[in-house]
């Protein structure tokens, strides 16, 4: 592993352990503290450009004013003993939230600092591409915050909370969940020299919130081994109805919002392939899973069985020599599957778009 690398993994999991050391904090003692150096790193940063001294003036009473704010709100009853523990969990993840204002409006500061320049200049000073890239990024800008109102609705982060003392990032939960007749219908499907590759938008709390970093639209990954889908497998929660890991999907539970939607490719597999792909499959079930809803952050697994949608599916490919790019496999996403063919190995077979069949 690269120095790079490492240094990445080990900054992503000093960050994951500082989030979860404020969630289970009893005390305000340590965000005080990170709103009083981020506001401290920001007024010298701004007093280190080359702005006026208005503009500096102007932004030291905004980060001020910023850090009384949060502390008010850290002070006034976020520690309270006496709430519900999904009360005191929403609104410590809110304190958390806002360490990042001040840095959000350092970026609202830097988009108008370009769009300011822009105007100033000649025009034909400035290339069409300068000024596309601004716009993108207002366009883009816009977008997020839309779809971070949806993520980080009341709704979703309740859903989402409830949903975190189900999984485990050290210990297998998820054990013999797939029954005889799921590996049957494998076995049948080996007449069938293919495997078939799904991608989709659910709509689900935990897809929305992953859109907001990964900024896509396809969030999730699952693998069938025939062409009805019968077989449809991957990483997820388990709905409540199972424990998070390996599990068995069906159709309907890709629809959770208006316009969920899936995209189905197929790659040619040789029946022998298929055989060890589905034994793989057998022997995971056997020993024991679990999701690994941290190593969406951190992108590291404890154990071999323990890890996310795309990691699972990019492994089973792998064991059966069909993948067709090479990623670490704890960072491959779910759209990497489509973007990064680049020799043209999949087929594209359908789409369903749920809301088409409901009309």
């Amino acid at each position: 592993m690269q120095v790079k690398q490492l240094y990445m993994i080990l900054i992503q999991i000093l960050v994951l352990f500082m989030i979860i050391s404020l969630i289970f904090s009893q005390t305000p003692v340590a965000f005080v503290v990170i709103y009083a150096i981020s506001a401290a790193i920001l007024i010298l940063h701004i007093h280190l450009t080359k702005h006026s001294w208005k503009v500096k003036s102007i932004f030291t009473i905004i980060y001020i004013a910023i850090l009384v704010l949060q502390e008010v709100y850290i002070s006034v009853g976020v520690f309270d003993q006496q709430a519900l523990w999904i009360t005191l969990f929403i609104k410590k993840l809110i304190a958390i939230i806002i360490i990042f204002i001040p840095y959000f409006v350092r970026y609202l500061h830097y988009i108008y600092t370009i769009e300011h320049q822009f105007a100033m200049n000649e025009l034909s000073s400035v290339s069409f591409d300068m000024i596309r890239d601004v716009v993108k990024r207002k366009n883009n800008f816009k977008s997020n915050i839309t779809k971070g109102k949806v993520a980080l609705s009341k709704e979703n982060i309740n859903e989402i909370a409830n949903d975190i003392p189900r999984h485990s990032y050290f210990k297998y939960l998820n054990k013999d969940i797939l029954n005889d007749d799921y590996f049957k219908d494998c076995e049948n499907s080996l007449t069938d020299e293919h495997v078939y590759i799904i991608i989709s938008s659910t709509g689900s709390s935990a897809s929305e919130l992953i859109s907001l970093f990964t900024r896509k639209i396809y969030n999730h990954v699952s693998l069938s081994f025939d062409k009805e889908l019968r077989t449809t497998i991957s990483y997820n929660g388990g709905e409540n109805v199972t424990l998070p890991g390996l599990n068995q999907e069906q159709l309907q539970s890709f629809n959770k919002k208006s316009d969920a939607s899936i995209m189905v490719y197929k790659i040619n597999v040789p029946k022998e392939n298929k055989k060890i792909m589905i034994e793989k499959i057998r022997e995971i079930n056997e020993t024991g899973s679990a999701y690994n809803l941290v190593g969406l952050v951190t992108k590291i697994s404890i154990r071999p069985n323990i890890m996310f949608c795309s990691q699972f599916v990019y492994n089973i490919l792998k064991i059966g020599n069909v993948h067709y790019f090479d990623v670490e496999q704890t960072k491959v996403k779910p759209t990497d599957f489509v973007e990064n063919d680049y020799y043209r190995k999949l087929q594209f077979c359908y789409e369903i778009q749920f809301n088409e069949l409901k009309a």
